[in-house]
């Protein structure tokens, strides 16, 4: 996880971010500002936090690894994708 998150050290307009996907759909985008989004990818409202850290990040990326999807939607997120 931390490799991942180390390719937002690589400016890439293409792709600007690194997600971590879980089985079941749910995604958690992070981006080099500190933004981050979590969505379901079959569709449903995004939300996002900004301001995030990278620590904070790998934290999340491993609950969504564990599957813990309810500890991860109590965060406070902000509706939309930014």
């Amino acid at each position: 996880m931390r490799e991942a998150l180390a390719e937002l050290d690589v400016e890439d307009i293409e792709h600007p971010d690194v997600a971590l996907i879980h089985e079941s759909g749910w995604c958690l985008s992070a981006y080099p500002s500190g933004l981050l989004i979590w969505e379901h990818l079959g569709g449903n409202e995004p939300r996002h936090m900004r301001g995030v850290s990278r620590e904070r990040v790998l934290e999340m990326w491993q609950r969504l690894a564990t599957g813990e999807l309810a500890a991860i939607d109590a965060e406070p997120w902000t509706a939309g994708y930014e």
